[in-house]
This record gives C-alpha cells, structure tokens and sequence, in this order.
C-alpha cells in the first residue's frame, strides 16, 4: 500500500483528498454549535470551493450566514489556505425502510418430509441445510 502512496498516481492524490476533507470535516464540527454538528457534512473540495452537504434547508441558511466565520477558521490552517468559498447542497437524509418481516410457517408433517429427504442424502451440505430446515417447524402444529 506505501508504495502505492509514495508515487505520482491517482491513489496518491485521492488518498490527500480524503485526508483533507476529513481534517475539515473535524475543523468544521469543532466549531459548529452543538445543534449543527450532526447537520453538516464535507462533500468534497473542487476548484477552491469546499462543498457542505446538510440534510434540511435551515441548517443551509444558517451556514449562509456564517460562511465568512467559517472560511476564517478554515484560513488559520496552512493546508486550508487555498480554499476560496463554500458550495452549499441539501441532501435530505431519508432513514432506511426496513423491509416488513415475512414470517412463515412451517407446518410439522412438512418438516418431517423434510428430515426423511435429509437422512437419504449423501452429500453432507445438503443434508445439514434440510435438517436446518426441518428445525424450523411449529412445535404445536394441529394440521
């Protein structure tokens, strides 16, 4: 991997780029309110603009405000010198649908088919994924 980094290649350069958006994703969150920290993130670095990525339209209006704030915080550190503005984006965070659960049922006289299939198996991979199987039966089936 050091050898990887310690050439001219495209990794080299990636790898710095991480580096530095994430020293100004810490920078940044160092001196946000509390209620903001959560709210805003570092997107990237391009053409002299710093993109801020924050999940609700207030909390791009409030760094509006303070964009001059922050680019003079930024500017106390030699590797953020070049960094001429902010571009600002919401991206709307959308918590993850877990999908609905599907339980199923597996009625007793199946999983006794299910364990006479596995003791005729050979192959052992097979046998053990029916007996597997088989254990999932209802343990007060009335069918």
């Amino acid at each position: 991997m050091s050898a990887l980094l310690s050439g001219n290649g495209e990794l080299k350069g990636l790898m710095r780029m991480a580096s530095l958006i994430e020293h100004a994703q810490h920078e940044l969150r160092t001196h946000l309110p509390e209620e903001v920290r959560p709210h805003v993130f570092v997107g990237g670095y391009r053409e002299g603009k710093l993109t801020l990525i924050t999940d609700r339209a207030v909390w791009l209006t409030w760094l509006r405000y303070e964009q001059s704030r922050l680019l003079a915080l930024l500017h106390q550190h030699r590797e953020f010198e070049a960094v001429l503005g902010f571009h600002f984006k919401v991206r709307p965070v959308r918590p993850l649908k877990t999908p609905a659960r599907c339980v199923r049922h597996l009625p007793t006289h199946a999983a006794d088919e299910l364990s006479s299939c596995a003791r005729d198996i050979d192959n052992p991979r097979l046998k053990q994924a029916l007996e597997r199987l088989a254990s999932h039966a209802e343990p007060h089936d009335t069918e």
